[in-house]
């Protein structure tokens, strides 16, 4: 088991979040998190990061404690955010934003030129601001240089919001390489049947509470209505 949380619960000041969330995770494996938006699936996602401290439960990354780190340090410990929005940095080039992601200094396969083998755009463009760049070619950025810190578990927030069929399917097509290493990863996405089509395995929050966990080729149309909407 590579990430672990048991009863997790968040907030926003006295806004309560997250309530009870039990999840996991194994090396190698691609797990979908959907629901309907406000359900807390990026409130986990800020909780596994240092973003956003645990209030109670237990959350782990191989056997080491989530909550005794800062965010800083869980980068370095293997795991790496594709934030919604992508948030890149306006002032930096398309290469100087992937180079951020190195600063981790953590050793592996991935640096600048495999980015560029799997977004070829990126090559082209590297001089250039990547606020520049198409939402297509930025959210490609955004993973690159979650990609640059040799991650082994990329969380993807909703990396498809706003984006034009065509790329979605051309981003999504390039996660078979990324997960050539062995990585693993946690995909926020709230278009249901991309999030089957991709993951082994779905988990659905609802208000802050896990609704659904299955196989992705098992769960019907039925249940993961009531899971999302709750009706």
């Amino acid at each position: 088991m590579l990430l672990r949380a048991e009863g997790i619960t968040a907030s926003y000041g006295d806004a309560q979040a997250l309530f009870g969330v039990d999840f996991h995770l194994a090396a190698g494996e691609v797990v979908a998190l959907i629901g309907a938006n406000g359900a807390g699936k990026s409130t986990f996602l800020k909780t596994i990061t240092g973003l956003l401290p645990l209030r109670t439960g237990t959350l782990e990354f191989d056997g080491q404690s989530l909550p005794a780190l800062d965010a800083a340090d869980i980068v370095k410990l293997g795991i790496a955010l594709v934030p919604e929005g992508r948030r890149l940095f306006p002032s930096l080039t398309v290469e100087e934003n992937l180079l951020m992601g190195a600063l981790s200094g953590r050793k592996g396969a991935w640096n600048v030129q495999r980015v560029f083998d799997l977004f070829p755009i990126l090559k082209e463009k590297r001089h250039m601001p990547g606020t520049s760049l198409s939402g297509g070619q930025q959210q490609m950025v955004a993973i690159g240089r979650g990609l640059m810190s040799n991650p082994r578990l990329l969380l993807c927030d909703e990396i498809s919001l706003g984006l034009a069929p065509v790329v979605i399917r051309e981003i999504y097509a390039s996660l078979p390489a990324i997960m050539d290493d062995g990585m693993s990863l946690l995909i926020v996405e709230q278009d249901v049947q991309l999030a089957m089509q991709v993951s082994s395995r779905v988990v659905c929050l609802q208000e802050g509470r896990v609704s659904l966990e299955g196989k992705s080729g098992e769960l019907t149309r039925e249940q993961i209505s009531k899971a999302y909407f709750g009706i």
